[in-house]
């Protein structure tokens, strides 16, 4: 059999096995992605795509129906990371933020569970306009940082997270080499209301944009029925605290936007 053959049928077997460790996210994060998932198919072009996973490590929250269809090209600075991912093309060990591609390379740029680890959220968004086709998608998920979730996550300790992940999630080998949790920043634009107008700016009209209550709640209502209570309780007093003007329930979110074709980056 042809070396190619036999990269192309690993592939494959990366592809089908790909989301028994990616599962859909609980609760009303799993609605959003599958909402997400169904307008990618719908607005991606047919045939073969071209996709730049930013950050992608070793596993995709994008559709195995996709993915099947695409080119993948993966830059992710954990070297870890990119060892261990068997689906993608072409994987880069770097860093999105400085990483430049030919511009119009891409149908697809997806960056998820990424920016809010990113020094210069700014430059990364720069990065991924640029190489987007005219009429291309970029897809990010992120946490919120006006949110319980999103404020204990950025004041609290990288140890408190770990502890999180192993004894809260169950994930036993959270903090090791290539495992999250991974230390955040929180840069100014990770926040929506901000991130939206700096997009606008670099030609990417959002066409699907949803918050929603972290998966970390669904999570611990199956693993931790009392202290889920208690965090609900916490979350409750909190929301009538700030006059219900947010909900720090949300503490997640899905955009999806599509670069404009007039743009100067689309020239």
């Amino acid at each position: 059999m042809a070396q190619d053959d036999t990269a192309t049928m690993a592939r494959q077997v990366a592809l089908e096995d790909l989301h028994h460790d990616t599962e859909m996210p609980a609760g009303e994060a799993g609605f959003s992605l599958a909402k997400v998932h169904e307008i990618l198919e719908a607005l991606l072009p047919a045939g073969e795509v071209s996709v730049y996973e930013a950050g992608g490590g070793a596993s995709s929250y994008l559709p195995v129906a996709v993915l099947r269809r695409s080119r993948v090209t993966v830059v992710d600075i954990d070297p870890t990371q990119v060892s261990n991912n068997a689906y993608a093309e072409t994987v880069v060990c770097g860093d999105v933020q400085v990483h430049r591609f030919t511009p119009r390379t891409f149908d697809l740029v997806t960056s998820y569970n990424v920016i809010e680890h990113l020094p210069d959220v700014g430059a990364a968004m720069e990065r991924f306009a640029e190489c987007l086709k005219p009429g291309g998608l970029l897809l990010i998920g992120a946490p919120h940082p006006r949110s319980l979730s999103g404020l204990v996550t950025k004041y609290s300790p990288h140890w408190f997270h770990v502890w999180f992940y192993r004894h809260i999630r169950g994930h036993e080998r959270a903090g090791e080499p290539g495992e999250p949790p991974f230390p955040v920043h929180y840069h100014p634009l990770v926040l929506p209301a901000r991130l939206k107008p700096f997009l606008d700016r670099v030609g990417l009209e959002p066409v699907y944009e949803r918050v929603y209550e972290s998966p970390r709640y669904a999570e611990m209502r199956l693993r931790r029925p009392r202290l889920a209570a208690l965090v609900d309780g916490v979350t409750d007093l909190a929301n009538l605290a700030v006059g219900r003007r947010i909900n720090l329930r949300h503490g997640d979110y899905h955009l999806v936007l599509r670069k404009r074709a007039g743009h100067p980056t689309s020239q």
